[in-house]
């Protein structure tokens, strides 16, 4: 016999942002079920951010003591070490496992109703639990599917056509690896299988690596992928894979075809938002191309239902999903809530880092704003030199008028550190002169932030 259950709010997805919302509807005493087909934390906490930056931190520690092995600048002398990766994708996985269940006893703490297993939407009031024999009634219906990864039709996944969640989980590293798209998750990945020890090129269909970044960003990235002997394929196209010659099949920008030699090739050219398999067609919500249209509440076009995170488009963050759904839940509670933030922090945990908040010199003069744009290189920064890092740099973009800030960008070294001073500025409204005039500690990177602004007030200490 079906058993229905009733609930003020009903989320569909336990990621970053359901499962925050969850927490937040708890914390405000609202009545919530969380129903996950998978483990909770979706694709960022188990298969996506944190396994992904464990394995690059892996990677960091393998090279950095190979670098040693061969006499080191420093004077630290080892012998040549050895890799159990068996042993790294364990460690990794002990961070998730700890995540996870940190996760779950919080949901417990705020006595929120996880239920394990797969939705099936019947209308905007009510959803089903395939296998399960279970229906549930709710007030307010609250989406967070995710994204899943875009799959290619000429490279269809299996044996040594790979995805990123299989990348992250190696049972043995390939001697040779081709990763397909030069965007974050391709060169995140593909630069830790370098380090690691693989042979890797990369192939991208743009003309250049991380096209959504500008060129002078991507710069120093550039110089340490060639350094790091990984090859680009640039402006290539894919054919398709070979599995009888494991050979992967690409046309030049001339439109001649080449055969690339390799063990895995890893698809990493994007996500997409995940509207599929839990019946959203019986909603009919307006949709924003392939993702559900939203307005500045989460709100989509049937009253009470809600959408957060990546099922809702660009940008595709955790820590987008995450302020939707506190936010949501909020005003469930009856807060007046928008979701409006000054700007949302891009991170790329490439070698070096890139941070892009507000907007770049190239979209702020799309926006018709006359702008000073400054930089400050890190081979200037003292801590910098201390850390053997000296590429990359930090920029702001200020108005000429009035000195306010309208973006930061920078890449080098522990950047990925400095994305929340950037963000917290552009939230305060900070002009040129709050950040020249704020006393950074010496010696850190955040100094080369506070020269930057001195810079482009023309009066720079250290250049």
């Amino acid at each position: 016999m079906q058993q229905t259950l009733n609930t003020t709010l009903l989320i569909i997805g336990g990621g970053p942002g359901g499962y925050v919302a969850a927490i937040r509807a708890g914390q405000l005493g609202i009545s919530t079920i969380l129903v996950e087909g998978q483990a909770l934390g979706g694709t960022c906490l188990n298969i996506g951010c944190i396994p992904s930056k464990a394995l690059i931190h892996v990677a960091e520690q393998f090279q950095q003591t190979r670098h040693h092995s061969q006499g080191s600048a420093l004077g630290i002398n080892v012998s040549a070490p050895t890799l159990d990766i068996g042993k790294s994708v364990e460690w990794k996985d002990g961070i998730v496992d700890r995540l996870t269940t940190g996760v779950a006893a919080l949901l417990r703490k705020h006595k929120v109703q996880v239920i394990q297993g797969w939705a099936r939407v019947i209308d905007g009031k009510t959803v089903e639990i395939e296998g399960a024999d279970t229906r549930i009634q709710c007030e307010h219906l609250l989406l967070a599917t995710g994204s899943k990864s875009v799959n290619l039709p000429m490279l269809p996944l299996g044996g040594p056509v790979i995805s990123s969640t299989e990348a992250l989980a190696p049972k043995a590293l390939p001697k040779r690896l081709v990763v397909v798209g030069g965007g974050y998750i391709g060169l995140e990945l593909g630069i830790a299988y370098r380090k690691l020890g693989a042979e890797v090129s990369v192939v991208e269909a743009q003309e250049r690596i991380l096209p959504a970044y500008d060129a002078e960003l991507t710069q120093p990235v550039l110089e340490s992928v060639k350094q790091l002997g990984i090859k680009l394929y640039l402006k290539h196209s894919v054919e398709g894979f070979d599995a009888g010659t494991n050979t992967l099949q690409v046309r030049d920008p001339n439109g001649d075809s080449l055969q690339l030699d390799t063990d895995q090739v890893l698809v990493a050219v994007g996500r997409k938002p995940n509207t599929q398999g839990w019946n959203l067609e019986a909603l009919d919500l307006e949709m924003n191309g392939s993702a559900i249209r939203i307005d500045q509440r989460c709100q989509t076009s049937m009253r009470n239902v809600w959408a957060i995170g990546d099922l809702a488009g660009e940008p595709m963050l955790a820590h987008r999903a995450m302020a939707q759904g506190e936010m949501v839940a909020e005003l469930i509670a009856g807060q007046h809530r928008e979701f409006n933030p000054a700007a949302i922090a891009a991170v790329c945990f490439t070698d070096p880092e890139l941070v892009v908040v507000g907007k770049t010199p190239d979209e702020a003069k799309a926006a018709g704003l006359d702008c000073i744009v400054s930089s400050f290189p890190f081979a200037a920064n003292g801590r910098a030199m201390t850390l053997e890092s000296k590429s990359g740099f930090v920029r702001v973009v200020a108005r000429r008028d009035n000195h306010l800030i309208v973006g930061w960008q920078a890449v080098g070294v522990g950047v990925s550190e400095l994305s929340t001073a950037f963000g917290q500025s552009l939230e305060m409204g900070a002009r040129l002169e709050d950040i020249a005039g704020t006393i950074h500690a010496h010696p850190t990177l955040g100094e080369a932030v506070q020269e930057a602004a001195l810079r482009a007030l023309g009066h720079a200490l250290h250049l």
